[in-house]
Protein backbone atom coordinates (compact mmCIF):
# COMPACT_ATOMS: atom_id res chain seq x y z
CA UNK A 1 0.00 0.00 0.00
CA UNK A 2 1.08 3.67 -0.81
CA UNK A 3 1.69 6.14 1.78
CA UNK A 4 -1.76 7.85 1.19
CA UNK A 5 -3.19 4.16 2.13
CA UNK A 6 -2.02 3.95 5.27
CA UNK A 7 -2.73 7.42 5.77
CA UNK A 8 -6.30 7.07 5.15
CA UNK A 9 -6.45 4.01 7.35
CA UNK A 10 -5.50 4.91 9.87
CA UNK A 11 -7.20 8.40 10.15
CA UNK A 12 -10.40 5.95 9.50
CA UNK A 13 -9.90 3.95 11.97
CA UNK A 14 -8.37 6.33 14.89
CA UNK A 15 -11.62 8.45 14.37
CA UNK A 16 -13.77 5.20 14.91
CA UNK A 17 -12.40 4.06 18.06
CA UNK A 18 -12.30 8.23 19.55
CA UNK A 19 -15.48 8.45 18.66
CA UNK A 20 -17.05 5.53 20.68
CA UNK A 21 -14.95 5.69 23.48
CA UNK A 22 -16.13 9.33 23.71
CA UNK A 23 -19.93 8.15 23.20
CA UNK A 24 -19.47 4.71 25.68
CA UNK A 25 -19.51 7.72 28.76
CA UNK A 26 -21.23 5.33 31.05
CA UNK A 27 -22.67 4.26 34.70
CA UNK A 28 -19.96 2.18 35.66
CA UNK A 29 -22.79 -0.87 36.53
CA UNK A 30 -23.83 -3.69 34.09
CA UNK A 31 -26.67 -2.41 32.52
CA UNK A 32 -24.90 0.89 31.53
CA UNK A 33 -21.75 -1.41 30.37
CA UNK A 34 -24.47 -4.30 28.72
CA UNK A 35 -27.50 -2.59 27.63
CA UNK A 36 -26.10 0.95 27.19
CA UNK A 37 -29.07 1.86 30.17
CA UNK A 38 -32.06 0.59 27.75
CA UNK A 39 -31.65 3.78 25.83
CA UNK A 40 -31.10 3.32 22.42
CA UNK A 41 -33.25 4.16 19.67
CA UNK A 42 -34.82 1.82 16.71
CA UNK A 43 -32.19 3.31 14.10
CA UNK A 44 -29.34 2.59 16.27
CA UNK A 45 -30.72 -0.75 17.71
CA UNK A 46 -31.02 -1.50 13.42
CA UNK A 47 -27.27 -0.52 12.96
CA UNK A 48 -26.07 -2.29 15.97
CA UNK A 49 -27.70 -5.76 15.12
CA UNK A 50 -26.82 -5.19 10.89
CA UNK A 51 -23.51 -4.13 12.57
CA UNK A 52 -23.22 -7.09 14.59
CA UNK A 53 -24.14 -9.29 11.42
CA UNK A 54 -21.29 -8.00 9.12
CA UNK A 55 -17.94 -8.70 9.80
CA UNK A 56 -15.17 -8.86 8.25
CA UNK A 57 -16.45 -12.05 6.89
CA UNK A 58 -18.93 -10.91 4.85
CA UNK A 59 -16.87 -8.45 3.02
CA UNK A 60 -13.83 -10.43 2.82
CA UNK A 61 -15.05 -13.49 2.46
CA UNK A 62 -18.61 -13.74 0.53
CA UNK A 63 -17.69 -12.00 -2.91
CA UNK A 64 -15.18 -15.00 -3.01
CA UNK A 65 -18.02 -16.96 -2.27
CA UNK A 66 -20.36 -15.92 -4.93
CA UNK A 67 -17.17 -15.64 -7.45
CA UNK A 68 -16.21 -19.45 -7.31
CA UNK A 69 -19.88 -20.69 -6.10
CA UNK A 70 -22.22 -17.87 -7.65
CA UNK A 71 -25.26 -15.86 -6.11
CA UNK A 72 -27.26 -19.11 -4.73
CA UNK A 73 -25.94 -18.13 -1.27
CA UNK A 74 -28.33 -15.36 -1.16
CA UNK A 75 -31.26 -17.69 -0.50
CA UNK A 76 -29.68 -18.68 2.76
CA UNK A 77 -31.11 -15.75 3.88
CA UNK A 78 -34.41 -16.20 2.56
CA UNK A 79 -36.09 -16.65 5.65
CA UNK A 80 -34.75 -13.86 8.17
CA UNK A 81 -37.60 -11.93 7.44
CA UNK A 82 -40.32 -14.20 8.74
CA UNK A 83 -38.12 -15.10 11.64
CA UNK A 84 -38.67 -11.42 12.14
CA UNK A 85 -42.28 -11.40 12.43
CA UNK A 86 -42.06 -14.14 14.90
CA UNK A 87 -39.54 -12.71 17.12
CA UNK A 88 -41.40 -9.42 17.24
CA UNK A 89 -44.49 -11.76 18.26
CA UNK A 90 -43.27 -13.83 20.48
CA UNK A 91 -39.85 -12.87 21.96
CA UNK A 92 -39.57 -9.53 21.91
CA UNK A 93 -42.19 -8.51 24.66
CA UNK A 94 -41.60 -11.85 26.86
CA UNK A 95 -37.78 -10.53 27.67
CA UNK A 96 -38.97 -6.80 27.68
CA UNK A 97 -41.83 -7.72 29.99
CA UNK A 98 -39.00 -9.27 32.03
CA UNK A 99 -36.46 -6.94 32.00
CA UNK A 100 -33.81 -10.09 31.62
CA UNK A 101 -29.96 -8.80 30.71
CA UNK A 102 -29.99 -12.12 28.87
CA UNK A 103 -31.72 -14.59 27.02
CA UNK A 104 -31.02 -16.92 29.21
CA UNK A 105 -32.62 -15.55 32.05
CA UNK A 106 -36.08 -16.69 30.80
CA UNK A 107 -35.08 -20.47 31.28
CA UNK A 108 -34.52 -20.69 34.71
CA UNK A 109 -37.81 -19.21 35.25
CA UNK A 110 -40.01 -21.01 32.77
CA UNK A 111 -37.75 -24.35 33.78
CA UNK A 112 -34.99 -24.74 36.24
CA UNK A 113 -31.37 -22.97 36.94
CA UNK A 114 -29.74 -26.22 35.11
CA UNK A 115 -31.87 -26.07 31.75
CA UNK A 116 -31.01 -22.33 31.62
CA UNK A 117 -26.94 -22.99 32.58
CA UNK A 118 -27.02 -25.76 29.85
CA UNK A 119 -28.45 -23.61 27.20
CA UNK A 120 -25.91 -20.19 27.99
CA UNK A 121 -23.02 -22.78 27.75
CA UNK A 122 -23.84 -23.87 24.58
CA UNK A 123 -24.29 -20.47 23.37
CA UNK A 124 -20.87 -19.88 24.97
CA UNK A 125 -19.37 -22.43 23.33
CA UNK A 126 -20.80 -21.20 19.55
CA UNK A 127 -20.37 -17.71 19.72
CA UNK A 128 -16.66 -18.18 21.19
CA UNK A 129 -15.78 -20.33 18.61
CA UNK A 130 -16.83 -17.90 15.84
CA UNK A 131 -15.80 -15.12 17.22
CA UNK A 132 -12.02 -16.39 16.76
CA UNK A 133 -13.06 -17.53 12.95
CA UNK A 134 -13.64 -13.59 12.99
CA UNK A 135 -10.53 -12.90 14.75
CA UNK A 136 -8.77 -14.71 11.62
CA UNK A 137 -10.81 -12.47 8.69
CA UNK A 138 -8.73 -9.24 9.31
CA UNK A 139 -5.48 -10.77 10.37
CA UNK A 140 -5.76 -12.39 6.44
CA UNK A 141 -5.78 -8.50 5.57
CA UNK A 142 -2.69 -7.68 7.08
CA UNK A 143 -0.82 -10.72 6.76
CA UNK A 144 -1.68 -10.38 2.81
CA UNK A 145 -0.53 -6.92 2.69
CA UNK A 146 2.82 -7.27 4.83
CA UNK A 147 3.81 -10.09 4.46
CA UNK A 148 3.23 -10.78 8.63
CA UNK A 149 2.99 -14.43 9.98
CA UNK A 150 -0.69 -15.01 10.47
CA UNK A 151 -0.73 -16.27 14.06
CA UNK A 152 1.81 -13.07 15.09
CA UNK A 153 -1.21 -11.27 13.17
CA UNK A 154 -4.34 -12.79 14.94
CA UNK A 155 -2.26 -11.98 18.37
CA UNK A 156 -1.96 -8.05 17.36
CA UNK A 157 -5.72 -7.93 15.83
CA UNK A 158 -7.36 -9.53 18.70
CA UNK A 159 -5.33 -7.70 21.28
CA UNK A 160 -6.21 -4.22 19.73
CA UNK A 161 -9.84 -5.40 19.85
CA UNK A 162 -9.89 -6.62 23.35
CA UNK A 163 -8.71 -2.98 24.05
CA UNK A 164 -11.33 -1.17 22.15
CA UNK A 165 -14.28 -3.71 23.77
CA UNK A 166 -13.15 -3.71 27.61
CA UNK A 167 -13.13 -0.16 27.23
CA UNK A 168 -16.38 0.46 25.65
CA UNK A 169 -19.02 -1.85 26.34
CA UNK A 170 -22.14 -1.98 24.55
CA UNK A 171 -22.70 1.73 24.10
CA UNK A 172 -19.33 1.81 22.41
CA UNK A 173 -20.24 -0.94 19.80
CA UNK A 174 -23.43 0.73 19.39
CA UNK A 175 -22.45 4.09 18.33
CA UNK A 176 -19.17 3.20 16.32
CA UNK A 177 -21.55 0.47 14.45
CA UNK A 178 -23.56 4.06 12.96
CA UNK A 179 -20.27 5.23 11.61
CA UNK A 180 -19.05 1.98 10.55
CA UNK A 181 -21.95 0.76 8.52
CA UNK A 182 -22.63 4.07 6.70
CA UNK A 183 -18.57 3.77 5.61
CA UNK A 184 -19.03 0.21 5.03
CA UNK A 185 -21.34 0.50 2.59
CA UNK A 186 -20.29 3.68 1.08
CA UNK A 187 -17.45 1.75 0.48
CA UNK A 188 -18.55 -0.86 -1.36
CA UNK A 189 -20.80 0.83 -3.82
CA UNK A 190 -17.77 2.68 -4.83
CA UNK A 191 -15.88 -0.44 -5.21
CA UNK A 192 -18.66 -2.29 -7.29
CA UNK A 193 -18.34 1.07 -9.43
CA UNK A 194 -14.78 0.49 -9.72
CA UNK A 195 -15.19 -2.87 -10.93
CA UNK A 196 -17.85 -2.33 -13.82
CA UNK A 197 -15.44 1.33 -14.60
CA UNK A 198 -12.39 -0.97 -15.49
CA UNK A 199 -13.90 -3.08 -17.53
CA UNK A 200 -13.01 -2.73 -21.24
CA UNK A 201 -14.60 0.28 -23.76
CA UNK A 202 -17.91 -0.81 -24.59
CA UNK A 203 -18.23 -3.87 -21.60
CA UNK A 204 -20.64 -2.51 -19.57
CA UNK A 205 -22.99 -3.68 -16.16
CA UNK A 206 -25.23 -5.55 -18.17
CA UNK A 207 -22.14 -7.31 -20.39
CA UNK A 208 -20.74 -8.52 -17.28
CA UNK A 209 -24.07 -10.02 -15.71
CA UNK A 210 -24.70 -11.67 -19.22
CA UNK A 211 -21.14 -13.13 -19.08
CA UNK A 212 -21.22 -14.41 -15.35
CA UNK A 213 -24.55 -15.89 -16.29
CA UNK A 214 -23.18 -17.81 -19.00
CA UNK A 215 -20.53 -19.63 -16.56
CA UNK A 216 -23.65 -20.51 -14.12
CA UNK A 217 -22.70 -17.39 -11.65
CA UNK A 218 -26.02 -15.69 -11.90
CA UNK A 219 -27.77 -19.03 -10.43
CA UNK A 220 -29.96 -16.87 -7.47
CA UNK A 221 -32.54 -19.48 -7.32
CA UNK A 222 -32.38 -23.49 -7.44
CA UNK A 223 -34.66 -25.85 -6.27
CA UNK A 224 -32.64 -28.63 -5.19
CA UNK A 225 -34.49 -30.87 -7.27
CA UNK A 226 -33.01 -33.52 -9.21
CA UNK A 227 -34.07 -36.31 -11.71
CA UNK A 228 -33.39 -38.35 -8.32
CA UNK A 229 -35.76 -36.34 -6.20
CA UNK A 230 -34.79 -33.29 -3.61
CA UNK A 231 -31.19 -33.44 -3.13
CA UNK A 232 -30.71 -32.91 0.82
CA UNK A 233 -26.55 -32.66 -0.38
CA UNK A 234 -27.37 -29.77 -2.19
CA UNK A 235 -26.14 -26.55 0.95
CA UNK A 236 -28.20 -23.68 -0.76
CA UNK A 237 -31.52 -23.70 -2.21
CA UNK A 238 -35.22 -22.06 -2.11
CA UNK A 239 -36.51 -24.98 -0.03
CA UNK A 240 -33.39 -25.21 2.60
CA UNK A 241 -33.16 -21.72 2.82
CA UNK A 242 -36.75 -20.92 3.63
CA UNK A 243 -37.25 -23.18 6.00
CA UNK A 244 -33.33 -23.93 7.56
CA UNK A 245 -32.85 -20.23 6.76
CA UNK A 246 -36.24 -19.35 9.14
CA UNK A 247 -34.64 -21.96 11.72
CA UNK A 248 -31.20 -20.48 11.74
CA UNK A 249 -32.53 -16.92 12.17
CA UNK A 250 -34.87 -17.58 14.45
CA UNK A 251 -32.47 -19.03 17.11
CA UNK A 252 -29.53 -16.39 15.70
CA UNK A 253 -31.61 -13.36 16.51
CA UNK A 254 -33.92 -14.95 18.92
CA UNK A 255 -31.63 -16.99 21.14
CA UNK A 256 -28.03 -15.31 20.45
CA UNK A 257 -27.16 -12.98 22.85
CA UNK A 258 -24.91 -11.08 20.70
CA UNK A 259 -27.80 -10.29 18.94
CA UNK A 260 -30.82 -10.06 21.73
CA UNK A 261 -28.61 -7.88 23.77
CA UNK A 262 -28.49 -5.41 20.69
CA UNK A 263 -32.34 -5.18 20.95
CA UNK A 264 -32.36 -5.50 24.67
CA UNK A 265 -30.68 -1.83 24.40
CA UNK A 266 -33.82 -0.60 22.79
CA UNK A 267 -36.26 2.23 24.74
CA UNK A 268 -38.73 -0.02 24.45
CA UNK A 269 -40.87 -2.29 23.02
CA UNK A 270 -41.68 -0.75 19.92
CA UNK A 271 -38.57 0.64 19.67
CA UNK A 272 -36.77 -2.99 19.37
CA UNK A 273 -39.40 -4.25 16.89
CA UNK A 274 -38.80 -1.76 14.36
CA UNK A 275 -35.22 -2.38 14.40
CA UNK A 276 -36.09 -5.96 13.93
CA UNK A 277 -38.55 -5.47 11.19
CA UNK A 278 -36.20 -2.97 9.38
CA UNK A 279 -33.51 -5.14 9.96
CA UNK A 280 -35.55 -8.48 7.25
CA UNK A 281 -36.17 -5.59 5.00
CA UNK A 282 -32.87 -4.27 4.10
CA UNK A 283 -30.38 -7.86 4.74
CA UNK A 284 -31.68 -9.78 1.80
CA UNK A 285 -30.94 -7.03 -0.58
CA UNK A 286 -27.61 -5.88 1.41
CA UNK A 287 -26.40 -9.78 1.54
CA UNK A 288 -27.80 -9.56 -2.54
CA UNK A 289 -25.43 -6.46 -3.58
CA UNK A 290 -22.16 -7.76 -1.40
CA UNK A 291 -22.46 -11.30 -3.38
CA UNK A 292 -23.07 -9.26 -6.77
CA UNK A 293 -19.93 -7.57 -6.29
CA UNK A 294 -18.40 -11.18 -6.38
CA UNK A 295 -19.73 -11.67 -10.05
CA UNK A 296 -18.93 -9.05 -11.25
CA UNK A 297 -15.18 -9.75 -10.36
CA UNK A 298 -15.90 -13.20 -12.42
CA UNK A 299 -16.54 -11.16 -15.42
CA UNK A 300 -13.61 -8.32 -14.83
CA UNK A 301 -11.01 -11.68 -14.53
CA UNK A 302 -12.14 -12.48 -17.88
CA UNK A 303 -10.54 -9.65 -19.49
CA UNK A 304 -7.89 -9.15 -16.78
CA UNK A 305 -5.09 -11.53 -16.17
CA UNK A 306 -6.41 -13.91 -13.47
CA UNK A 307 -4.28 -15.08 -10.96
CA UNK A 308 -4.05 -18.90 -10.36
CA UNK A 309 -3.62 -18.06 -6.69
CA UNK A 310 -4.99 -15.02 -5.19
CA UNK A 311 -3.27 -15.32 -1.88
CA UNK A 312 0.28 -13.54 -3.07
CA UNK A 313 2.13 -14.02 0.18
CA UNK A 314 1.29 -18.01 0.81
CA UNK A 315 2.37 -18.37 -3.04
CA UNK A 316 5.28 -17.02 -2.66
CA UNK A 317 6.25 -19.91 0.06
CA UNK A 318 5.08 -22.18 -2.84
CA UNK A 319 7.47 -20.77 -4.77
CA UNK A 320 10.38 -20.88 -2.86
CA UNK A 321 9.44 -24.60 -2.28
CA UNK A 322 10.93 -28.11 -3.83
CA UNK A 323 7.22 -27.85 -5.63
CA UNK A 324 8.47 -24.31 -7.42
CA UNK A 325 9.29 -25.92 -11.04
CA UNK A 326 5.61 -27.64 -10.92
CA UNK A 327 3.76 -24.09 -9.96
CA UNK A 328 5.75 -22.32 -12.59
CA UNK A 329 4.34 -24.79 -15.29
CA UNK A 330 1.30 -24.59 -14.05
CA UNK A 331 1.82 -20.89 -13.97
CA UNK A 332 2.67 -21.02 -17.87
CA UNK A 333 -0.81 -23.00 -18.80
CA UNK A 334 -2.98 -21.19 -16.61
CA UNK A 335 -1.59 -17.58 -18.59
CA UNK A 336 -1.79 -19.49 -21.91
CA UNK A 337 -5.48 -19.79 -20.40
CA UNK A 338 -5.66 -16.26 -19.88
CA UNK A 339 -4.16 -15.03 -22.98
CA UNK A 340 -6.78 -16.71 -25.06
CA UNK A 341 -9.37 -15.19 -22.94
CA UNK A 342 -8.45 -12.13 -23.92
CA UNK A 343 -8.15 -12.82 -27.41
CA UNK A 344 -12.10 -14.25 -27.06
CA UNK A 345 -13.20 -11.29 -25.63
CA UNK A 346 -11.40 -8.65 -28.10
CA UNK A 347 -14.27 -9.56 -30.66
CA UNK A 348 -16.87 -10.36 -27.65
CA UNK A 349 -19.61 -7.33 -28.99
CA UNK A 350 -19.37 -9.26 -32.96
CA UNK A 351 -20.42 -12.72 -31.50
CA UNK A 352 -21.20 -13.05 -27.78
CA UNK A 353 -22.43 -16.49 -28.04
CA UNK A 354 -19.95 -18.19 -29.77
CA UNK A 355 -17.49 -16.18 -27.10
CA UNK A 356 -19.35 -16.76 -24.43
CA UNK A 357 -19.52 -21.01 -25.28
CA UNK A 358 -16.07 -20.20 -25.82
CA UNK A 359 -15.54 -19.18 -22.65
CA UNK A 360 -17.13 -21.75 -20.45
CA UNK A 361 -14.59 -24.40 -21.84
CA UNK A 362 -11.62 -22.13 -21.35
CA UNK A 363 -12.93 -22.32 -17.58
CA UNK A 364 -13.29 -25.65 -17.23
CA UNK A 365 -9.57 -26.21 -18.42
CA UNK A 366 -8.32 -23.07 -15.90
CA UNK A 367 -10.65 -24.44 -12.87
CA UNK A 368 -9.01 -28.26 -13.44
CA UNK A 369 -5.25 -26.08 -13.47
CA UNK A 370 -6.03 -24.23 -10.02
CA UNK A 371 -7.49 -27.66 -8.58
CA UNK A 372 -3.95 -29.20 -9.48
CA UNK A 373 -1.88 -25.86 -8.04
CA UNK A 374 -3.96 -25.82 -5.02
CA UNK A 375 -2.73 -29.21 -4.29
CA UNK A 376 0.76 -28.82 -4.74
CA UNK A 377 0.75 -27.02 -1.11
CA UNK A 378 -0.38 -30.07 0.20
CA UNK A 379 2.44 -32.36 -1.14
CA UNK A 380 4.40 -30.03 -0.32
CA UNK A 381 3.81 -29.45 2.91
CA UNK A 382 3.48 -25.81 2.61
CA UNK A 383 1.97 -24.56 5.92
CA UNK A 384 -1.08 -21.76 5.88
CA UNK A 385 -4.04 -21.58 4.11
CA UNK A 386 -4.05 -23.32 0.57
CA UNK A 387 -7.62 -22.38 0.07
CA UNK A 388 -7.59 -18.38 -1.58
CA UNK A 389 -11.71 -17.73 -1.70
CA UNK A 390 -11.34 -15.22 1.02
CA UNK A 391 -8.70 -13.42 -0.52
CA UNK A 392 -10.62 -12.90 -4.10
CA UNK A 393 -11.77 -9.42 -3.33
CA UNK A 394 -8.95 -8.46 -1.23
CA UNK A 395 -6.70 -9.07 -3.96
CA UNK A 396 -8.64 -7.14 -6.59
CA UNK A 397 -8.65 -4.36 -4.01
CA UNK A 398 -4.94 -3.66 -3.69
CA UNK A 399 -4.11 -4.78 -7.75
CA UNK A 400 -6.37 -2.89 -9.11
CA UNK A 401 -7.73 0.31 -6.75
CA UNK A 402 -6.13 3.90 -7.10
CA UNK A 403 -4.40 5.02 -3.96
CA UNK A 404 -6.40 6.39 -1.00
CA UNK A 405 -9.17 4.14 -2.04
CA UNK A 406 -7.14 1.49 -1.30
CA UNK A 407 -6.79 2.51 2.14
CA UNK A 408 -10.18 2.95 2.96
CA UNK A 409 -11.11 -0.41 1.25
CA UNK A 410 -8.74 -2.48 4.03
CA UNK A 411 -10.63 0.22 6.76
CA UNK A 412 -14.09 -0.93 5.96
CA UNK A 413 -13.09 -4.55 6.67
CA UNK A 414 -11.27 -3.62 10.07
CA UNK A 415 -14.09 -1.64 10.79
CA UNK A 416 -16.74 -4.83 9.83
CA UNK A 417 -14.70 -7.27 11.72
CA UNK A 418 -14.47 -4.58 15.03
CA UNK A 419 -18.26 -3.90 15.04
CA UNK A 420 -18.98 -7.46 14.83
CA UNK A 421 -16.27 -8.80 17.30
CA UNK A 422 -16.57 -6.09 19.91
CA UNK A 423 -20.58 -7.03 20.18
CA UNK A 424 -19.69 -10.72 20.37
CA UNK A 425 -16.99 -10.71 22.93
CA UNK A 426 -19.72 -7.82 24.91
CA UNK A 427 -22.59 -10.65 24.99
CA UNK A 428 -19.96 -13.42 25.94
CA UNK A 429 -19.11 -11.56 28.80
CA UNK A 430 -22.51 -10.46 29.65
CA UNK A 431 -24.00 -14.65 29.57
CA UNK A 432 -20.76 -15.38 31.72
CA UNK A 433 -21.37 -12.60 33.96
CA UNK A 434 -25.10 -12.41 34.84
CA UNK A 435 -25.94 -16.48 34.02
CA UNK A 436 -22.86 -18.04 35.64
CA UNK A 437 -20.93 -15.55 37.96
CA UNK A 438 -23.83 -13.47 39.23
CA UNK A 439 -26.04 -16.42 39.36
CA UNK A 440 -23.81 -18.57 41.46
CA UNK A 441 -21.95 -15.78 43.68
CA UNK A 442 -22.64 -15.59 47.00
CA UNK A 443 -22.83 -11.33 46.17
CA UNK A 444 -26.25 -12.34 44.95
CA UNK A 445 -27.62 -12.24 48.18
CA UNK A 446 -26.50 -8.93 49.50
CA UNK A 447 -28.44 -5.65 49.46
CA UNK A 448 -27.50 -4.07 45.90
CA UNK A 449 -25.37 -1.24 46.85
CA UNK A 450 -22.70 1.06 44.59
CA UNK A 451 -19.77 -0.74 45.73
CA UNK A 452 -21.08 -3.68 44.93
CA UNK A 453 -22.52 -2.32 41.05
CA UNK A 454 -18.35 -1.20 40.43
CA UNK A 455 -17.63 -4.53 41.68
CA UNK A 456 -19.62 -6.14 39.35
CA UNK A 457 -18.77 -3.86 36.85
CA UNK A 458 -15.49 -4.62 36.90
CA UNK A 459 -15.38 -7.84 36.79
CA UNK A 460 -17.57 -7.73 33.09
CA UNK A 461 -14.21 -6.47 32.14
CA UNK A 462 -12.45 -8.83 33.05
CA UNK A 463 -14.89 -11.23 31.42
CA UNK A 464 -14.65 -9.38 27.96
CA UNK A 465 -10.66 -9.45 28.97
CA UNK A 466 -10.45 -13.57 29.21
CA UNK A 467 -13.09 -14.48 26.28
CA UNK A 468 -10.87 -11.65 23.99
CA UNK A 469 -7.83 -14.19 24.88
CA UNK A 470 -9.89 -17.07 24.43
CA UNK A 471 -10.98 -16.32 20.99
CA UNK A 472 -7.18 -15.26 19.84
CA UNK A 473 -6.55 -18.66 20.77
CA UNK A 474 -9.05 -20.09 18.59
CA UNK A 475 -8.07 -17.59 15.88
CA UNK A 476 -4.87 -19.38 15.43
CA UNK A 477 -6.40 -23.08 15.35
CA UNK A 478 -8.99 -22.21 11.97
CA UNK A 479 -6.31 -21.17 9.52
CA UNK A 480 -6.31 -22.50 6.72
CA UNK A 481 -10.34 -23.64 6.75
CA UNK A 482 -11.85 -22.55 3.45
CA UNK A 483 -14.47 -20.26 3.15
CA UNK A 484 -15.13 -18.07 6.43
CA UNK A 485 -18.28 -17.32 6.19
CA UNK A 486 -19.92 -20.44 5.03
CA UNK A 487 -17.34 -22.13 8.28
CA UNK A 488 -19.44 -19.77 10.84
CA UNK A 489 -22.72 -20.41 9.43
CA UNK A 490 -21.92 -24.44 9.47
CA UNK A 491 -20.39 -24.22 13.51
CA UNK A 492 -23.89 -22.20 13.92
CA UNK A 493 -25.49 -24.56 12.62
CA UNK A 494 -24.22 -27.00 14.81
CA UNK A 495 -25.89 -25.63 18.25
CA UNK A 496 -28.53 -22.87 16.94
CA UNK A 497 -30.77 -25.56 16.29
CA UNK A 498 -31.17 -27.37 20.13
CA UNK A 499 -30.89 -23.71 21.48
CA UNK A 500 -34.07 -22.88 19.69
CA UNK A 501 -35.99 -25.86 20.58
CA UNK A 502 -35.28 -25.15 24.16
CA UNK A 503 -37.15 -21.56 23.63
CA UNK A 504 -39.80 -23.16 21.63
CA UNK A 505 -40.66 -25.78 24.33
CA UNK A 506 -40.88 -22.60 26.51
CA UNK A 507 -42.91 -20.69 24.60
CA UNK A 508 -45.55 -22.57 23.34
CA UNK A 509 -45.53 -26.00 24.91
CA UNK A 510 -46.42 -25.04 28.36
CA UNK A 511 -46.88 -28.85 30.18
CA UNK A 512 -43.68 -29.73 29.48
CA UNK A 513 -41.22 -29.54 32.57
CA UNK A 514 -37.80 -28.56 33.02
CA UNK A 515 -36.23 -32.53 33.38
CA UNK A 516 -38.00 -33.57 29.78
CA UNK A 517 -36.12 -30.77 27.90
CA UNK A 518 -32.96 -31.20 29.49
CA UNK A 519 -32.75 -34.53 28.65
CA UNK A 520 -34.32 -33.92 25.43
CA UNK A 521 -31.79 -30.68 24.68
CA UNK A 522 -28.77 -33.07 25.88
CA UNK A 523 -30.41 -36.14 23.08
CA UNK A 524 -30.69 -33.10 20.58
CA UNK A 525 -27.39 -31.81 20.76
CA UNK A 526 -25.71 -35.20 20.80
CA UNK A 527 -27.42 -36.55 17.40
CA UNK A 528 -26.94 -32.93 15.88
CA UNK A 529 -23.52 -33.32 16.22
CA UNK A 530 -23.63 -36.96 14.83
CA UNK A 531 -25.36 -36.52 11.88
CA UNK A 532 -22.61 -33.81 10.91
CA UNK A 533 -19.97 -36.06 11.29
CA UNK A 534 -21.99 -38.40 8.83
CA UNK A 535 -22.59 -35.96 6.26
CA UNK A 536 -18.54 -35.13 6.36
CA UNK A 537 -17.32 -38.59 6.36
CA UNK A 538 -20.05 -38.92 3.15
CA UNK A 539 -22.58 -41.58 4.93
CA UNK A 540 -25.53 -39.39 4.50
CA UNK A 541 -26.16 -36.82 2.71
CA UNK A 542 -27.75 -33.49 4.39
CA UNK A 543 -26.72 -29.70 3.88
CA UNK A 544 -25.61 -27.29 7.10
CA UNK A 545 -29.14 -25.67 6.83
CA UNK A 546 -30.93 -28.38 7.59
CA UNK A 547 -29.01 -28.73 11.27
CA UNK A 548 -31.00 -26.43 12.17
CA UNK A 549 -34.54 -27.15 11.83
CA UNK A 550 -33.20 -31.00 12.93
CA UNK A 551 -32.26 -29.47 16.06
CA UNK A 552 -35.13 -27.58 17.11
CA UNK A 553 -37.68 -30.54 15.84
CA UNK A 554 -35.48 -33.05 17.95
CA UNK A 555 -35.69 -31.11 21.72
CA UNK A 556 -39.75 -30.08 20.72
CA UNK A 557 -40.42 -33.90 19.85
CA UNK A 558 -38.40 -35.54 22.39
CA UNK A 559 -39.53 -33.36 25.37
CA UNK A 560 -42.81 -34.27 24.46
CA UNK A 561 -41.76 -38.08 24.57
CA UNK A 562 -40.28 -37.74 27.62
CA UNK A 563 -42.72 -35.88 29.27
CA UNK A 564 -45.26 -38.25 28.53
CA UNK A 565 -43.18 -41.10 30.00
CA UNK A 566 -42.58 -38.80 32.94
CA UNK A 567 -44.36 -39.43 36.76
CA UNK A 568 -46.64 -35.62 36.53
CA UNK A 569 -45.28 -34.33 39.49
CA UNK A 570 -41.39 -34.29 38.27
Amino acid sequence: MSTLDWIVLAFTLITIITYGLYKSRTSKNLEGYFLSNRSMPWYLVLLSIMGTQASAITFISAPGQAFTDGMRFVQYYFGLPIAMVVLCITFVPLFSKLKVFTAYEYLEQRFDVKTRTFTAFLFLLSRGLSTGISIYAPSIILSSLMGWDIFTTNIVMGGLLIVYTVSGGAKAVAYTQQLQLIIIFTAMFVAGYMVVHLLPDGIGFSDALKISGANGKMNIITTGFTEKGFDWKDKYNIVSGIIGGFFLALSYFGTDQSQVGRYLTAKDNTESRVGLLMNGLVKVPMQFLILLLGVLLFSFYQFKEQPIFFNSAQEQKLLMSEKKDSALLLQEKYQTINTQKQTVFKNYKSNETEAEQTLQVLNKSSDSLKKVYKGLFKTGNIKGDDNDTNYIFLRFVVDYLPKGLVGLLIAIIFLAAWGSIAAALNSLASCTMIDFHKRFSKSTTEKNTVEQDIKEYRWSKIYTLLWGIFCIVVAQLVVGMGSLIEAVNVLGSLFYGVILGIFLVGFYMKKIKSNAVFIAAIIGEVITIVLFILDKNGTIGLGFLWLNVVGALLVVCLSYIVQAFTPKHI
